[in-house]
């Protein structure tokens, strides 16, 4: 019995040292989460930088209305994609769900813009538009727009001030990728990175 005893007793104490250890480690990966900094969207140095005035350009819609990438009044998030980006297509549900809290904070309007111009690829974008119940007067098929950003790769995004100004852009391929462009813009940084460095 004495023996049982013993054994009982130090199972106990082990149980309560393990129960001190796994408090100490929860403790430490809240520390270790508050100091890990959210990624931004990943900066490219080529093209329009933040600051620089957005191009001046025409845009239309894949609805033949006219859109402003800047009108005074709204901030633009202007979303490059394509129809055979799978990321872009699980990046668009996200959009859609940041664009509403924004919108909550601040007039905001989201530009979809890809290129194509072949009927085959009119064709595409026309069921890109149905499948993802996109809206057409909100979409822009133009090439000249992607060379004037320089995208090279997509998803990519530039959040542009109602004065029409660049604040922020980079490859996005997350909520926080999209939702840092508004962070920087708001902590009047280009990017997150640019914030860290100064920090």
């Amino acid at each position: 019995m004495s023996a049982l005893a013993v054994s009982h007793i130090l199972l106990w104490v082990i149980v309560v040292i393990l129960c001190f250890v796994v408090f100490a480690l929860l403790r430490q990966i809240g520390v270790l989460h508050e100091r890990v900094f959210p990624a931004g969207a990943l900066m490219t140095n080529r093209g329009p930088q933040a600051g620089d005035p957005a191009p001046a350009m025409q845009l239309r819609a894949f609805d033949d209305s006219h859109i402003a990438l800047a009108d005074g009044i709204r901030s633009t998030l202007l979303l490059f994609v394509s129809p055979t980006c799978p990321v872009c297509k699980t990046l668009l549900p996200i959009v859609a769900s940041v664009e509403k809290t924004e919108r909550a904070q601040h007039p905001l309007q989201v530009i979809l813009a890809s290129d194509g111009d072949s009927a085959q690829e009119q064709g595409q974008h026309l069921e890109f538009i149905d499948t993802h119940r996109l809206d057409k007067s909100r979409y822009v098929v133009s090439k000249p727009l992607g060379l004037a950003f320089v995208v090279e790769k997509l998803p990519f995004a530039a959040l542009i001030d109602r004065a029409g100004v660049i604040r922020a852009k980079g490859l996005v391929n997350s909520r926080e990728h999209l939702e840092s462009l508004f962070e920087a813009h708001e902590r009047g940084v280009s990017s997150l990175q640019e914030y860290l460095a100064h920090d």
